[in-house]
């Protein structure tokens, strides 16, 4: 399981530098919609998705190497999914120009993995698998 979330966070960090490296060429490749919601995006958002994928990747290190920190780690990043997204959906007009079938399952995915990930670093203190 530890491995699995290790994979998770990984893939996460690979999302959020992508993110960060959009150049001109990727900007282009974009439709206007989200072309202009990317060069929207206020500039505390890059931190808040630093803050959703960092301690995840941290927090999967940490429960390999069998450390309760995992279970803080992972809740910062529960945080950072949840704001990051809050913002998304709330503040935005995303699901409205492109459908909720488009647009909700997947971030409903990733914070479902966020709250799994702070249960089971939850579990795994509770049975004293870590310390």
């Amino acid at each position: 399981m530890a491995v699995m979330l290790l994979l998770w966070a990984a893939a996460g960090v690979f999302a959020f530098y992508a993110h960060m490296t959009v150049d001109a060429t990727a900007l282009a490749a974009m439709s206007d919609y989200d072309r202009a919601s990317y060069l929207e995006l206020p500039a505390w958002f890059s931190f808040v998705y630093a803050l959703a994928v960092l301690p995840a990747l941290a927090g999967s290190v940490a429960l390999l190497l069998r450390s309760k920190f995992a279970w803080l780690l992972y809740g910062l990043s529960l945080i950072g999914v949840s704001v990051q997204f809050g913002w998304v959906f709330g503040a935005t007009d995303l699901i409205a120009m492109k459908g909720a079938a488009a647009t909700v399952p997947f971030p409903l995915f990733i914070f479902l993995m966020a709250v799994v990930q702070v249960w089971f670093a939850g579990i795994t203190i509770k049975r004293r698998w870590i310390s």
